[in-house]
């Protein structure tokens, strides 16, 4: 008698087979071709099969896969460090690599504590983060997520987490315009340090572009530097999530760049070896460093995998030789551009938004009031689908408006699209948006 399969394998059951992909290309067993508009999850940076980082992680393979990071460093670990690094400037130029974004988050929050026990400062253990945020699926990374759908499970042994508003200027705090909403989201930070004592609070977490959570939703100008000010103030580490919005993806290196502010600590992770092996990092700066008061107590077995960091090297070497982060930052306008165009004159597309090569669609029932669809209808999900059956790889979200209802379409294509491959994802999702709103 056989063995029955597990309920995840007949989960996945009705899904393609992949058989190889090739820059923005991804093709399945029975021959179907799908153009990758969305990196995966924004994590193919460079598209699929390149040869040179294959060639790199062959050659890392060939001569060691993992040098024990606890034993010995590596020439990758080194030379990424390097370059990371230099990419971040100012003083992060501390970090931990682990293998993925979720264990990125989870060694910022450690290294926060750390700092704040090193510094004599054991009584801050609480963590501000925000609503409508998504950090990763480790217990702790989970705790600081604001996206009900993926917490209901584990709701009662999450840490308690003082929860504030985003900063969505599509969805403002009630009260806040879209000009005000910078500073009243500020204060709102302020207000809650204050309420649960400075001497509280050992960090305040955030992403600088919203992802999945919220469809790429920027930080509203001023207000990251609001938020460095009032942190500074009270004694509050700032911690920056840019495992996917960061390595690029909105056309600075770093997300925080365009809003001229270092954070204290920051993770990245999907763009920085993207996808062609696992890795993350927690990167802090010198002054986090000399708090903590040895050796920071965030490492795992795989810290620092050298393979993983050679792919990193290979990967971000290109990145800087084709200029593709400046080439990002450059073509920001014709992708919102060709996006505009392929939904143009869709009433229930209520907003377009994002930065660089992170950019989303929110589809509402009623533009003028801003209604979302009802969460039954799962609207994002059949966009997916839709999407799918006509060759596009998307990234739809649901729950952006209110953790419940809401419905996103994130794009987030590789930065070294052609112009041909950045018209094709858009007039597919053009197609793909009214088929299914038709079909409403």
């Amino acid at each position: 008698m056989s063995t029955p399969l597990p309920t995840s394998i007949h989960a996945v059951s009705n899904m393609p087979k992949v058989s190889h992909g090739m820059g923005s290309y991804l093709h399945d067993v029975e021959g179907k071709i799908y153009i990758d508009g969305s990196g995966g999850p924004a994590v193919y940076a460079i598209g699929h099969g390149n040869e040179e980082v294959n060639a790199a992680i062959t050659d890392q393979l060939s001569r060691l896969a993992h040098g024990y990071r606890f034993q010995f460093t590596t020439d990758a670990l080194e030379e990424l460090t390097e370059i990371i690094a230099a990419r971040c400037g100012g003083t992060l130029k501390h970090m931990v690599f682990v293998t993925g974004g979720s264990e990125a988050v989870e060694s910022c929050l450690k290294l926060a504590l750390q700092y704040q026990t090193g510094i004599g400062q054991k009584s801050r253990r609480k963590f501000i983060a925000r609503e409508r945020s998504w950090h990763g699926n480790t217990l702790g990374a989970l705790s600081v997520s604001g996206f009900l759908e993926r917490k209901a499970a584990f709701e009662g042994s999450l840490l308690d987490v003082i929860r504030i508003s985003p900063a969505n200027a599509y969805r403002p705090i009630a009260g806040a315009t879209p000009d005000t909403l910078a500073e009243v989201a500020a204060q709102e930070l302020e207000q809650a340090i204050l309420k649960a004592g400075a001497d509280k609070v050992a960090a305040f977490i955030f992403e600088p572009v919203v992802g999945a959570a919220g469809g790429c939703v920027p930080a509203p100008p001023t207000y990251a530097k609001r938020v460095r000010e009032i942190c500074d103030r009270h004694g509050v580490v700032m911690i920056s999530d840019e495992v996917m919005c960061g390595a690029g993806r909105t056309g600075t290196w770093r997300a925080l760049e365009k809003d001229g502010v270092w954070p204290d600590i920051m993770s990245v992770a999907k763009g920085l070896a993207a996808g062609y092996l696992p890795l993350g990092a927690a990167i802090y700066s010198d002054r986090i460093s000399e708090g903590i008061s040895h050796a920071p107590q965030t490492g795992h077995t795989f810290t620092g995998h050298t393979a993983c960091c050679a792919a990193g090297v290979a990967v971000q070497k290109i990145v800087t030789r084709e200029k593709l982060v400046e080439r990002v930052a450059a073509q920001e306008g014709k992708l919102r551009a060709l996006i505009a165009e392929a939904v143009s004159g869709i009433e229930h597309v209520g907003d377009i938004r994002g930065r660089g090569y992170f950019q989303a669609i929110e589809l509402v029932q009623d533009r003028a009031t801003k209604t979302p669809f009802p969460a039954a209808q799962k609207v994002f999900m059949q966009v997916r689908q839709k999407a799918f059956e006509n060759g596009l790889i998307c990234y739809p979200v649901g729950g952006n408006a209110d953790g419940v209802n809401g419905d996103v379409v994130i794009i987030s294509p590789p930065y070294n699209a052609s112009d041909a491959e950045l018209s094709e994802i858009c007039d597919k999702l053009g197609k793909s948006v009214r088929q299914v709103l038709a079909g409403l």
